[in-house]
């Protein structure tokens, strides 16, 4: 990945092209895990992917390219959130429902969903995409200590949740 992150940097446009491609899949469930409109996350990661060919100069380590990238995309992600709670919402009715197939497991997708934004981005960040507490930490622009303490607190919200769901 360090070789088409320098390819790219040198402004081959097949290069950053072949690097976003293989971020597609982390990007979609990062902004998945903030956004629940699939239009809302394609703009969210088309923005992302421009500000990243604009931008990436800027990348001080190509080792940390991922993280800035997620960085980036959660960015934008509360930029949709934000622009979203100050439209006025006219009654409409959706052409087609909005379904996913996205997750095979229903009961973790909607466990998870039901943490709050701040425990569910950390539990995502670090389950889902990998990431260390000190990357997650960088990507939020928390301390790590909050981090650890909001992951904790995300897992004992899982459990319990997952648990009533194997009593019921």
């Amino acid at each position: 990945m360090e070789e088409l992150i320098s390819q790219a940097r040198n402004g081959d446009p097949d290069a950053f092209t072949a690097l976003m491609e293989s971020q597609m899949q982390n990007m979609y469930k990062a902004a998945r895990s903030v956004l629940c409109n699939d239009e809302d996350i394609a703009d969210a990661i088309s923005d992302t992917i421009l500000v990243c060919w604009e931008k990436l100069s800027q990348l001080k380590e190509a080792r940390y390219f991922r993280t800035w990238m997620t960085r980036i995309l959660l960015n934008k992600c509360n930029d949709i959130l934000r622009k979203r709670k100050q439209m006025v919402w006219m009654d409409e009715i959706p052409e087609t429902p909005d379904v996913d197939d996205g997750f095979e497991n229903s009961e973790w997708k909607e466990a998870l969903n039901s943490l709050a934004e701040n425990f569910r981005l950390v539990v995502m960040l670090y389950y889902i995409e990998g990431f260390k507490t000190s990357e997650i930490s960088q990507i939020l622009d928390i301390p790590e200590g909050t981090v650890r303490s909001r992951l904790a607190r995300g897992r004992e919200q899982l459990a319990g949740l997952l648990q009533l769901k194997v009593v019921n």
